[in-house]
Order: structure tokens, then C-alpha cells, then sequence
């Protein structure tokens, strides 16, 4: 079986380790886990791997985030993925830091990635692993929240629950989304 798995984020050294690039992160430790390398190609960053029977084509979109949808309609199409098989890593505000929710299926909760992805695939219907980025910011500032850094206390957080969340897309890829939720989920 072969899997897209999408680190959603913002190219450019001005977004490096962003709240927004968590997806970045997390898809670059698995690939950093499993001794893959990245290519630059067209529409972003691409590695590939194999977890058992499992392959998987890992992607970061170098469209920026808004554009996601392009990058992923593109390699679902190029490496003959199925919908089901699809699994998108994103930051999520209403989490705490680190908290993982993997999720079926469900709306874009007002992130332009995934509102774009659902545009090109014309659906909602493929799976997400949120990633918990937390809340405190003052009211108007979601912005330079969410393009902010991490602090020092919150990064040790990070660290640990990137590698809980490679795991997490491991067993959305060898054993389904049903057993990834239950055993990940808020881990």
C-alpha cells in the first residue's frame, strides 16, 4: 500500500520552526527516523520510505500554506494514491502543546491549508493528525502567534511529541486510522 503524508507549513528561513510549520517538523523527524532524504520536486519536498509493507511518499508543500491543495491534488495524483491513504500533518490552535488528535475526516476549523486542500481534492474526507500548538495569545494576535517561536519550555514539549507523532502516522499506515486514533490520540 502506498501513503501520502503531508507536513503542512511555509517555506523560507523566516518560518523555520513556526507554530505554523509544526507539520514540517513532525514529517521531518519520521524521514529523519527512517533515513530518508529529502528532493526538492516539483511542488515541494519529497522523501520516501517504507514502514513494513508500507510505502510511503512523505511531502512538504513549497507552496506556502494557503496553496497546500496544489502540492497534494499534484502527488496524490503522481504516485497513484488513494483518498483513504492520504494523511495530512497540521497545527491546531484549540490543542495544547504537543497534544496529538488524529481525526477521519472533518472541517478546515478555519486553516487555510486545509480549507485549500479540501478545494483541490473536492472533498473533506481525508485523514489529519492535529498537532497541539496551544492558545495564549492576546485577542487579535492570532497571527504573530501562529507565525511565532516556541518558547525554550514549550520546545522540549515539541521535541518529545514530534517523534510520539511519527509514530502515530507508522500506525495510521500499517494498521488504520481507527487503531492510530485510539492509541494516539491525546497521547
Amino acid at each position: 500500500m502506498k501513503y501520502l503524508i503531508v507536513g503542512l507549513g511555509n517555506i523560507g528561513a523566516e518560518y523555520d520552526n513556526t507554530r505554523h510549520n509544526i507539520g514540517f517538523r513532525v514529517v521531518d523527524a519520521l524521514a529523519d527516523a527512517q533515513g530518508a532524504k529529502w528532493e526538492d520536486k516539483r511542488y515541494g519536498f519529497v522523501a520516501k520510505t517504507r514502514v513494513k509493507n508500507a510505502e510511503l511518499v512523505l511531502l512538504k508543500p513549497s507552496t506556502y500554506m494557503n496553496l497546500s491543495g496544489n502540492a497534494v491534488r499534484y502527488w496524490m495524483q503522481q504516485e497513484k494514491v488513494e483518498l483513504q491513504n492520504i494523511l495530512v500533518v497540521v497545527d491546531d490552535l484549540s490543542l495544547p502543546v504537543g497534544a496529538i488528535r488524529m481525526k477521519q475526516n472533518g472541517s478546515d476549523a478555519g486553516h487555510n491549508g486545509l480549507k485549500h486542500i479540501a478545494q483541490m481534492l473536492s472533498t473533506q474526507n481525508y485523514s489529519r493528525l492535529k498537532f497541539g500548538i496551544g492558545n495564549d495569545f492576546p485577542r487579535g494576535m492570532q497571527v504573530d502567534f501562529v507565525l511565532g517561536r516556541f518558547s525554550a519550555e514549550d520546545e522540549k514539549v515539541i521535541e518529545e511529541k514530534k517523534l510520539v507523532a511519527a509514530e502515530a502516522i507508522k500506525a495510521f499506515c500499517l494498521s488504520g486510522i481507527q487503531f492510530a486514533m485510539c492509541h494516539y490520540n491525546n497521547k
